[in-house]
């Protein structure tokens, strides 16, 4: 013989899901991606780029578009 189950009744969630998310959820990526786009912008790091003048070139552009 099988014993009962208890389930609880279905309720409606009293305030809903919180979603808010905390402040360093947002900050550390945008921090990531401006720290690797101040990598790529810096054309006197890159040693490799230095033999291409396109990537180069392309690189003074975007350093450029994002100045103004």
């Amino acid at each position: 013989m099988s014993a009962p189950t208890h389930t609880r009744p279905l309720q409606a969630p009293r305030g809903g899901v919180d979603t808010r998310l905390p402040w360093w959820a947002l900050a550390l990526p945008a921090l990531a991606f401006v720290a690797l786009l101040l990598l790529i912008l810096n054309p006197a790091d890159a040693h490799a780029a230095a033999d291409d003048p396109a990537i180069t070139h392309l690189l003074e552009w975007l350093q450029q578009l994002i100045a103004r």
